[in-house]
C-alpha cells in the first residue's frame, strides 16, 4: 500500500474516476468514507457502499433518459387510473403496468369514446415500461405519418422504420380521430409489420374496428392492420363514459349526464 496522504487520496480518487467514468463514486466517496468511519466499517464494507450508490445512480440516470426519450407528452400514472369510474377493472391496470405482454411482442388496443382514459392508460402503460428500462416511444397516429412522409421525402424511410423497430414499446395514440390518405396509411403499415411479432404496440382509438376502413381509406389495408393488432392482443374497451365529462360535471354542481347516448 502507498502512503498516500488524505490530499493525494483525494486528487487520485478524481482522477481515476474522471477515466473510468463514475461520477457518482467522485462525487460520493468522501462522504461515504467519513460515514463508513464512524460507523467502524471495514474497507470491503465501505467499498460496497461507493458501488452500489454508483449502481442506484446510474440506473436512475437511465430511468430518466428512457422516459425523456419516449416523448410523453404528459405524466399519466397508471396506479392513478380510477378504475371506479371506468369499464375497466384493476387486474387489466395491473396486467398493463407488468408490462408482461411487452416481452412476449404481443400488442394492445384501446378503443373506447373520448375521455374514457384511453390516453391515460396508453401513456401509463409506456411510462412504466420506460422506467422499468425498456425503450418506449408515445406519438400520435397522425405524427407518426408525418414523420414517415419527410423520411421517404428524404429517402431515409428505411432508416426510420429500422429505427422503430427496434423500440420495445410503440405507444401510438388518436389512431381513427384524423383520416390517413392511401400514401401515408400505407407507411404506418410499414412500421406495423416491421414489428409484427416481435415487439409490442400499443394503440388508442376512439373507433371501433368495423370504422377503422374510414381512417386507412383502403377496406383492404385496413383489414390488414386490424390482423396485425389484434393477434395475440390484450383488447381493452374503455366504454363512452367520459371521465372528463363527469368531473366537470360534478365540480359544477351539474347532474351527471356523463353518457354519450343521453342517459345517466
Amino acid at each position: 500500500m502507498s502512503g498516500r496522504t488524505e490530499a493525494g487520496a483525494e486528487a487520485t480518487i478524481e482522477s481515476a474516476c474522471r477515466e473510468l467514468k463514475l461520477p457518482t463514486v467522485r462525487a460520493e466517496a468522501a462522504a461515504l468514507a467519513k460515514s463508513a468511519l464512524a460507523a467502524g466499517l471495514t474497507h470491503r464494507a465501505y467499498l460496497a457502499d461507493v458501488l452500489t450508490a454508483e449502481v442506484e445512480d446510474r440506473a436512475e440516470r437511465r430511468r430518466q433518459r428512457r422516459v425523456a426519450d419516449a416523448r410523453f407528452p404528459r405524466v399519466k400514472r397508471l396506479d392513478a387510473f380510477d378504475c371506479s369510474r371506468s369499464t375497466v377493472n384493476e387486474a387489466t391496470v395491473a396486467a398493463l403496468a407488468t408490462g408482461a405482454f411487452i416481452h412476449h411482442g404481443d400488442p394492445v388496443v384501446l378503443l373506447g369514446d373520448s375521455g374514457t382514459g384511453k390516453s391515460h392508460l396508453l401513456i401509463g402503460t409506456g411510462l412504466a415500461a420506460a422506467e422499468a428500462g425498456r425503450r418506449v416511444r408515445y406519438t400520435t397516429a397522425a405524427a407518426l405519418v408525418n414523420e414517415l412522409i419527410e423520411a421517404a421525402d428524404e429517402r431515409t424511410l428505411s432508416r426510420l422504420i429500422a429505427r422503430y423497430g427496434r423500440i420495445d414499446l410503440l405507444c401510438l395514440d388518436e389512431l381513427g380521430y384524423l383520416s390517413l390518405d392511401v400514401r401515408g396509411a400505407e407507411l404506418l403499415f410499414q412500421v406495423l409489420t416491421e414489428r409484427e411479432e416481435k415487439r409490442s404496440v400499443a394503440v388508442a382509438s376512439n373507433a371501433p374496428f368495423s370504422e377503422w376502413g374510414r381512417t386507412f381509406s383502403d377496406a383492404r389495408l385496413a383489414g390488414a392492420v386490424v390482423d396485425r393488432l389484434t393477434f395475440r392482443a390484450l383488447i381493452i374497451e374503455t366504454g363512452s363514459d367520459s371521465y372528463r365529462l363527469h368531473t366537470s360535471s360534478t365540480a359544477a354542481g351539474r347532474p351527471k349526464a356523463i353518457r354519450r347516448d343521453g342517459a345517466s
